[in-house]
């Protein structure tokens, strides 16, 4: 199911709220009903993946009483291994398996002449990655005795479910929801719900007026990228940008909408990363829910910092590798995590050996330069894709290209304009300064009925697929 559709604005959210703030339900059962009602919205895609997320949800749920349990450390490390081989397992069988199979394959037919590895074909589950990373965290987090499991299942399965953040984040720690949990609200605090309906109409806005509208102007000459010359190369990768900023942190803040809804606060996962003026400032503002895991479950414990700048350098390589694989089975997911990794890698080597002064709009436009490069990278199906790509963003493939490429772009050059400016200079949502009014309502009455009649069209969010 998808927040952009007729089923969900018109049918499901109305209900869930409905009885979410039923008078007549316990807080158990109204924990009850928002698990049901998640793992119906999970299911609506492919109910089989129900069952996978609810056994996850059971390992981490006994694995986390265990640890908290046990006494003795090498058993409390039992337990968070068996976590952690549960949850990598899975991720890694629906996930990676087909990849390794393919690579495996391709690496003995360069050296022999012929794979023999079978390649299955598995669906991938609507996120599993958010999911496991979440569960992961919870397991860490007691065994390290930062968190203290709940002994109500209910409290820990609306914590791994709960839809609105369930298919793509912002990754929630138990940390940050735990109290929540224990003490959720009878009645509905209208200033919070008002600020909820805000940012999922904002969020609504950033996905259906912005990332689709210019996806669709692009995305037909990116299908065919041979033919894409400089100008129209140029034109689909700043298209891409947008529409990839504008779709995750738009599924984000609606995310977070729904959650305020619902008596929930998530954290924030966007801060105008474009407006980032070095690549370590991009990272702290893109994907920040992941930022903060990967720092401090595996940057963290590889050593951080502290030991020695050749160690600091490898670290952050490491990480971004892992960060870069995280997002998808491919190749170009791992160069793009690598590219990343060395980019934070120079960043740093160069600030420690020498304080370099950049003017803040000049280190905006080349932060975004380098992220744009990246992008081709993640963008790209294969590594030919890639550098076919960067070749004709060189001006290897022509100048101009096909006249019809012109008409797009001139058609949809002042939107792509528009969206730009947006990301570069206007401040997010977080930092508008919301009040519950009338003539605000009225906007975001317009604003919701103008996206909904735009639903004709389904369109997944883009990080579903990760």
């Amino acid at each position: 199911m998808l927040f952009n559709s007729y089923i969900f604005v018109l049918a499901f959210l109305p209900i869930v709220l409905l009885v979410w703030w039923s008078p007549f339900l316990s807080t158990r059962m109204r924990l009850i009903s928002l698990v049901a009602a998640s793992y119906t919205f999970y299911g609506w895609w492919d109910y089989r993946f129900v069952l996978l997320l609810f056994v996850s949800t059971i390992i981490d749920f006994k694995c986390g009483q265990q640890i908290h349990k046990n006494l003795i450390p090498k058993r409390r490390l039992f337990w968070l291994i068996l976590s952690l081989i549960s949850n990598l397992g899975i991720l890694g069988f629906f996930k990676y398996s087909g990849f390794f199979a393919r690579s495996m394959n391709a690496l003995t037919d360069w050296i022999a002449g012929g794979g023999a590895i079978p390649v299955p074909e598995i669906i991938l589950p609507a996120g599993i990655s958010f999911y496991t990373f979440q569960t992961m965290s919870f397991s860490i987090d007691v065994y390290r005795k930062q968190a203290r499991p709940t002994e109500s299942f209910w409290h820990f399965a609306a914590y791994v479910s709960m839809f609105p953040q369930l298919i793509a984040g912002p990754i929630v720690r138990y940390t940050e929801i735990e109290s929540q949990l224990r003490s959720i609200p009878e009645k509905i605090d209208h200033s919070q719900f008002s600020r909820g309906i805000y940012f999922f109409v904002v969020g609504m806005v950033q996905k259906v007026l912005f990332a689709d509208l210019i996806a669709a102007a692009f995305e037909p000459l990116l299908e065919n990228y041979q033919s894409l010359a400089l100008v129209g190369s140029w034109f689909c990768m700043l298209g891409y940008s947008c529409q990839l900023y504008f779709d995750f942190a738009g599924y984000s803040n609606m995310a977070v909408g729904l959650g305020l809804m619902l008596g929930f606060s998530f954290p924030q996962n966007f801060d105008s990363p474009y407006q980032a003026t070095n690549i370590s400032d991009f990272w702290r503002r893109w994907h920040i829910t992941l930022s903060n895991w990967l720092r401090d479950y595996l940057f963290i414990p590889l050593g951080g910092s502290r030991e020695g700048h050749f160690r600091t350098l490898r670290n952050l390589v490491i990480v971004m590798f892992l960060g870069g694989l995280w997002h998808g089975a491919n190749w170009t997911f791992v160069v793009w995590g690598l590219y990343h990794g060395s980019l934070l890698a120079i960043y740093f080597a160069l600030r420690s050996w020498k304080q370099i002064h950049v003017p803040a709009l000049l280190g905006q436009m080349f932060t975004f330069l380098l992220v744009l490069i990246g992008w081709v990278i993640f963008r790209s199906t294969d590594l030919s894709m890639c550098g076919n790509l960067l070749a004709s963003m060189a001006g290897m493939h022509g100048i101009y290209g096909p006249a019809e490429h012109w008409t797009v772009i001139q058609e949809s050059l002042p939107l792509l304009i528009a969206l730009l400016l947006v990301v570069f200079f206007v401040p997010n949502a977080w930092k508008w300064n919301f009040r519950p009014q009338w003539q605000m309502a009225l906007v975001l009455s317009s604003l919701l009925v103008l996206c909904v009649l735009r639903f004709s069209t389904e369109s997944p969010f883009l990080y579903f697929q990760f």
